[in-house]
């Protein structure tokens, strides 16, 4: 049977774990209890029956009339006191009767039990009371969403055969609705754009914050201003004397296109829009941008009732912990606190509160309603999605491919040794034209082999990296997918390696046997472009289309995944280049007369092999540029310096390695190096959060997802030593009677596994300022915004 403590544990929603009853600190105490009472003597057989009896009759009193006497005479009396302000709500304080009273260990257990009802109730109140303001908020949305779309149906039918319909631009409409019902909008939209931009380096993407309305009137006009860089708004409709408009942020080049053309004519479509308005008061409603909004308000709802299901997990949880630990203290001392106590919680605001149950109902019938057709179980689809559980066949399949792979390791390493294949005196055709296959493929599946055992550490310390990487529970790839995508894949690899060597060695030399290698790569492409629904195709066609993002970046609003993925590219500067030449040796036909050399020999080659190696920090450090555009934040322009450095350090190491002057080789040296320092500091301090002077884990932070110290130590040391790999450039070591590919292959496993290490670190530090502001839910923009008349 499990312990409590650690069902407790697995199920508590990790951002709110400190605003969870404090289950251990609480066992601690009564630890203490349990070991005065076992210094203290005996107690004799009559006093021991005696307790039996009393407990027994503790119990009935809880069903019966006598239960009130018990209560004003039993060991403990919890008073309930109201609070100083109308926020921290009701504060309860326990009072101490009989031998409890002269007890430090008890009076020390009861104060902190007493906190811990506190925080739960304060904690439970000022959720309840922000997603009730977001509920508002919503149905207040909902309800102009749904008058525009009747409008649009108004006017579909009224003039079906005019020429703007044909169009299918913009319709006209009227509509009615509340004074108030999107002015409240505007200013819970505001505040979000704050909080969205509180914390740039560790607030990788908008949660939900919600300041108080008075501290958004100041700045209400400035947010105005700022909107028209970052969202996309139609032109302003009136609502009863109200001006609305429909913004859209700018997530894709489209929108960000289309911002752009707006901006440019911004004053003519004002005119238009004022004549408009003055004759007829007929105004202009892009459909395309109302279904973007009615998508908008249906991700606000399911991201709001995930919110609920929280805060009713929430309440479960702790409801059932204090329940336990009292029936912990009962046992140890022998007392009936319990059935007292126990009162007290159920009457509590957390427990007695049913505002949170009503909502979710309220969200689920709206959904139901607006966006499921009146199909239940469709929405719950939606709300409630089922997570796909792991089968014993995923493990019985990794354990096979793995089983294979090291045997075709094996074979292939005996084979390559046995023809002195790997050798300063090997064949230098199969090492330039084959070899860099097998190393493209050895550093990918390497990384995402890693990236498994992060979500394996990720998930063993409840790291919630899919709210993260805000990833769907239903695709998101588990550990055990992962390590099967990577022992299937490096099976099928090496299979084809051993073949192709096999064949080399038996004197086949024909132009299909020189191509083996390039169909290898072509299927693994044609494989992850493929359209149907096999092999993982939601999680292929996520990757293609952050890689898009990452192409594009100065075009897409850049979130967590993007320059998350942005990252792992930098590391992986080896493996590109080695694409750029097997594509270009294939694509040109080299390989039919084992002319390696001929790519080497092309002016455009060269330039783009410069290209390639400073690309990754190229796109990474347009991602700052956007992010610094979206949020104002210098700290990313900071960042941005650092990825230049890295630019220059690779466009020297390429330089270098064609002139090897000493001239090129100081540049080389002065330039990596500054890179290094920054690199470093940007790694502890920024991305991991350590080397922090007041903590009180020395040199480390004050919270640490990992019990042993040593191991930030150890990982701090070796990302040191890794991020030095360069001056192998320098040193030209290698291991004796090795090839040189051989050891770039080695270096480069290096920088990947250094960059499986930060992984680890870098989430673990954005997961804990997610807990430090209890972020467990994304907050999603919502459309609908009041505009003053000028504006």
């Amino acid at each position: 049977m499990v312990k409590f403590s650690k069902q407790f544990e697995g199920q508590l929603v990790p951002e709110w774990k400190e605003a969870f009853v404090d289950y251990w600190q609480l066992k601690k105490d009564l630890k203490k209890i349990h070991i005065l009472n076992s210094d203290t003597s005996k107690t004799d057989k009559h006093h021991h029956n005696s307790s039996s009896q009393n407990s027994i009759l503790s119990t009935l009193r809880k069903f019966s009339v006598l239960g009130q006497r018990h209560r004003e005479n039993g060991v403990i009396q919890v008073h309930r006191k109201l609070a100083s302000s109308a926020s921290m709500g009701d504060i309860y304080e326990t009072e101490l009767h009989e031998q409890l009273a002269d007890s430090e260990a008890a009076k020390e257990f009861f104060t902190c039990l007493d906190f811990q009802l506190n925080k739960v109730n304060q904690f439970y109140g000022t959720k309840e009371e922000e997603f009730l303001n977001r509920g508002e908020t919503l149905k207040k949305q909902m309800d102009v969403l749904v008058e525009l779309k009747a409008a649009l149906k108004r006017q579909q039918g009224e003039g079906a055969s005019s020429q703007d319909f044909k169009e299918d631009v913009s319709i006209s409409s009227h509509i009615s609705c509340e004074e108030e019902s999107v002015k409240d909008r505007a200013e819970q939209e505001q505040q979000q754009q704050e909080a969205n931009t509180d914390d740039p380096e560790t607030n990788e993407m908008p949660f939900s914050e919600f300041p108080k309305a008075e501290e958004i009137g100041d700045s209400k006009r400035i947010k105005r201003e700022d909107s028209k860089l970052w969202s996309l708004s139609t032109r302003s409709f009136n609502c009863q004397g109200k001006n609305l408009k429909i913004n859209i942020p700018l997530t894709t080049p489209t929108r960000t296109f289309s911002a752009i053309t707006y901006l440019v004519w911004e004053d003519l479509i004002n005119q238009s829009s004022k004549k408009c308005n003055s004759n007829g008061g007929k105004l202009n409603i892009n459909r395309t941008k109302l279904r973007r909004a009615e998508k908008m308000i249906r991700g606000a709802f399911v991201e709001l009732y995930k919110g609920l299901g929280y805060l009713e997990t929430y309440r479960n949880l702790n409801m059932l912990a204090f329940v336990k630990i009292l029936k912990k203290f009962d046992k140890v001392t022998g007392k009936q606190v319990l059935p007292i106590y126990l009162r007290v919680v159920e009457s509590s605001y957390f427990n007695s509160s049913n505002k949170v149950m009503n909502l979710g109902d309220e969200v689920e019938d709206l959904f139901i309603k607006h966006f499921a057709e009146e199909d239940r179980t469709k929405a719950m689809k939606y709300l409630k999605p089922r997570q796909r559980k792991d089968s014993h066949g995923k493990t019985f399949f990794i354990g096979i491919f793995t089983g294979c792979f090291i045997a075709l390791l094996a074979g292939y390493i005996i084979m390559a040794h046995m023809t002195g294949m790997y050798t300063r005196k090997g064949d230098t055709v199969y090492m330039e034209t084959v070899y860099p296959v097998l190393s493209m493929f050895s550093l990918l599946f390497l990384h995402f082999f890693l990236y498994g055992c992060n979500i394996f550490a990720w998930k063993k310390v409840r790291i919630n990296y899919s709210f993260i990487f805000e990833l769907a529970p239903t695709k998101e790839l588990k550990y055990r997918d992962v390590f099967l995508i990577c022992a299937s894949s490096m099976v099928v690899i090496l299979g084809v390696m051993f073949a192709h060597l096999s064949l080399q060695q038996k004197g086949y030399t024909s132009a299909q046997v020189k191509a083996i290698p390039g169909l290898l790569l072509l299927a693994f492409l044609l494989v992850l472009v493929c359209p149907f629904n096999i092999l993982y195709q939601s999680s292929r066609y996520r990757f293609l289309g952050v890689m898009r993002n990452i192409i594009l970046s100065p075009l897409y609003k850049v979130v967590m995944l993007d320059f998350f993925m942005a990252d792992q590219l930098c590391s992986q500067v080896p493996m590109l280049r080695n694409l750029e030449y097997v594509a270009c040796y294939y694509i040109t036909g080299s390989f039919k007369t084992q002319d390696y050399g001929y790519c080497m020999r092309t002016k455009h080659y060269k330039d783009l092999a410069y290209a390639v190696s400073f690309l990754p920090y190229y796109w990474r450090a347009m991602q700052c540029a956007r992010r610094w555009f979206d949020e104002g934040e210098m700290s990313h322009l900071v960042n941005l310096g650092k990825y230049v450095s890295a630019m220059f350090a690779a466009g020297a190491k390429v330089a270098y390695e064609k002139e090897r002057s000493i001239g090129w080789l100081c540049l080389f040296v002065v330039i990596s190096s500054s890179a290094t320092v920054y690199q470093l500091y940007w790694d502890f301090v920024k991305d991991w959060g350590l080397l922090q002077m007041n903590s009180k884990n020395p040199w480390l932070r004050n919270e640490l997802m990992l019990r042993r110290k040593i191991l930030y130590y150890v990982s701090m040391g070796l990302n040191l030593i890794l991020r030095l790999a360069w001056l192998q450039t320098v040193l030209h070591y290698s291991f004796e009677h090795v090839d040189y590919r051989v050891t770039g292959l080695f270096l480069a496993a290096l920088e990947v596994t250094r960059r499986g290490l930060w992984n680890f670190y870098r989430l673990e530090n954005e997961h804990l300022n997610n807990a430090g502001k209890f972020r467990a839910v994304k907050t999603v923009p919502l459309p609908f915004h009041e505009v003053d008349e000028e504006d």
